[in-house]
């Protein structure tokens, strides 16, 4: 029994990512958390010392959301049908990524599977603040799914790695289960420095070769290049429908998350992308 954290802003960009959700596990028993939460917008200073004006705000707020779940809740149920998939909503008076964060510990989940922008729908970035924060402080994988990606089995799987990474089999538990169920193939995407590979690296290689044993995967050697242009290269090349890394501090992603460079180089993601702590 999978559990999946199921964030929503009752966007469409939200929406997709719950429809992904749903037919990327449709062959499993699942159990799918909707979690919606708010925060008045003057719920500062008055409303926390209950300003007689604001009495009773909270309560709006708390009923529009729960009855906004229960209606996301009958239309998932109505058009999916699915005896495998159980919904349970979950809103809170609290901050989005701190609410995600305490429902991933509390439920024990698996994952976590949002959209990749908020209602806002900027184009110029490709993961919105809240994803952003969610991948770097969650303590499971996180799958963002761009807003208007059309469900697609993911097939081939690019794994763009550093070998810095000890490997073990819990830390790649999701990915594997997705690989089998869709009979994936997983391309290790290794961008070069211009250096040999360290006798660590080698060994770290090795290991996740044994890890991936049950998977059909190859390794790729690109030449010297950014990380980014490297994905965007090999997707020239050859299509990928998913997207997998593994977030540590030799990687580009803490680089990435933190300066404003993802216009400048033009990494706008276009496929759902799995983020492993």
């Amino acid at each position: 029994m999978k559990r999946i954290v199921l964030p929503t802003d009752f966007s469409d960009n939200a929406y997709n990512a719950i429809l992904y959700a749903v037919k990327l596990f449709k062959e499993q028993e699942c159990t799918f958390y909707l979690l919606n939460t708010y925060t008045p917008a003057i719920y500062q200073a008055e409303y926390v010392i209950h300003s007689p004006g604001l009495i009773g705000l909270g309560d709006v707020y708390a009923e529009s959301s729960i009855s906004r779940l229960e209606k996301l809740k009958a239309k998932i149920e109505k058009e999916f049908k699915n005896p495998r998939h159980t919904f349970m909503i979950h809103s809170a008076f609290s901050l989005l990524v701190d609410e995600v964060l305490d429902t991933v510990k509390k439920e024990k989940a698996d994952l976590v599977i949002m959209g990749t922008q908020g209602a806002t729908g900027a184009k110029e970035i490709f993961l919105g603040s809240h994803t952003v924060h969610v991948i770097k402080k969650a303590t499971c994988p996180v799958i963002a799914v761009p807003s208007e990606f059309e469900y697609e089995k993911p097939k081939e799987i690019l794994f763009p790695t550093d070998f810095e990474v000890d490997y073990s089999e819990e830390q790649l538990r999701q990915l594997l289960d997705i690989a089998k169920n869709h009979i994936s193939s997983i391309e290790v995407m290794h961008v070069s420095t211009g250096y040999e590979l360290t006798e660590a690296q080698e060994k770290n290689k090795q290991k996740l070769d044994k890890l991936l044993s049950n998977t059909a995967h190859l390794f790729h050697d690109l030449p010297n290049q950014t990380v980014i242009d490297g994905i965007n290269s090999f997707q020239m090349k050859k299509r990928m429908n998913f997207l997998v890394m593994i977030q540590n501090k030799h990687t580009f992603l803490e680089r990435l998350f933190i300066e404003p460079v993802i216009k400048k180089v033009g990494f706008h993601i276009n496929i759902p992308f799995m983020v492993i702590p």
